[in-house]
């Protein structure tokens, strides 16, 4: 087995490798003043290669990936295996509107095409609860960083409550609290535009008490603004953040600083100054070197 990177994600490939106990190497990409994509490969490969890469910011990710894959194949790889921590184009898995285009299952289906295994964290599915159905790859599977965000709680904030912001949270932070030993409550949301939310906390004492906003994303970071903002106005004494995945796009982190939350922590499936702790462990345990397949507990 090889883990290749991409030098967006070459950290955390290199962590995972390690984690592995295989080698590890680069996936060199010149960009040419057109926009074109040059990618190049070590010149030999195994018969099973790890392709680590995180899907944010995505297009041009995407057309990369294909033709590292591609070329792996051409390489000499038999299996090939996406270990995407961030998954992107899993929101849209419906046309709200006539002529839309369903991002989920096309680019799933592209995914599917080119890899053998897809590796996940938390990913954002909506009415598709089944990862294979999104991207219908021979083996699709999906880990939970729950446990980790919950080691990371443990013991740190011992007094802390658990807020997920809106209904779709609470699968993250109802496992995290059990994790953690934490209580949790659950808030509801009303969207208005990509931009604009209203947060209704449930009824309950919020005095003096430290809250956590747990989730899967933070993306412009206007959900966890408004409940920040419907926490301390209820008379908590501290507000911080706790995510899987740091998008926060724009000015994410000026929306969440303004609305008064104090620290915000995450995991590093996508890097960022806020990253807290690693994943490369959990995704370890999920791979089995040498046996040119990808096995769960």
């Amino acid at each position: 087995m090889l883990v290749l990177g991409f030098t967006d994600s070459n950290k955390q490939a290199t962590e995972l490798a390690a984690a592995l106990g295989v080698p590890h190497a680069g996936i060199e990409v010149h960009r040419f003043p057109d926009g074109e994509s040059r990618v190049c490969l070590p010149p030999q490969l195994p018969e099973h290669v790890v392709l680590f890469r995180s899907l944010h910011y995505p297009n041009e990710k995407l057309l990369e990936l294909m033709l590292a894959t591609e070329s792996a194949r051409t390489l000499g790889a038999r299996e090939v295996t996406l270990v995407a921590p961030y998954l992107c184009y899993m929101r849209q898995d419906k046309a709200f509107h006539p002529g839309e285009a369903v991002s989920q299952r096309i680019v799933g289906r592209f995914l599917a095409d080119l890899f053998d295994t897809l590796v996940t964290v938390d990913p954002h599915l909506h009415r598709v609860h089944d990862l294979a159905q999104a991207v219908p790859v021979k083996r699709a599977f999906a880990l939970s960083a729950a446990p980790a965000m919950g080691q990371f709680l443990t013991g740190r904030k011992a007094e802390a409550l658990l807020v997920g912001p809106d209904q779709e949270s609470e699968q993250w932070v109802s496992t995290v609290a059990r994790g953690a030993g934490l209580a949790y409550a659950v808030a509801s949301k009303t969207r208005h535009g990509d931009r604009e939310v209203d947060v209704r906390l449930p009824p309950r004492d919020y005095t003096d008490l430290h809250a956590v906003l747990v989730d899967d994303m933070a993306s412009t970071g206007r959900t966890l603004a408004a409940a920040a903002r419907a926490l301390l106005d209820a008379g908590a004494a501290r507000v911080d953040v706790l995510v899987t995945h740091a998008l926060f796009v724009g000015d994410a982190l000026e929306v969440l600083r303004a609305a008064g939350i104090s620290e915000v922590w995450s995991s590093d499936s996508i890097p960022h100054a806020s990253n807290a702790f690693a994943l490369a462990a959990d995704l370890a345990r999920s791979i089995a070197p040498g046996r040119g397949e990808t096995v769960f507990p």
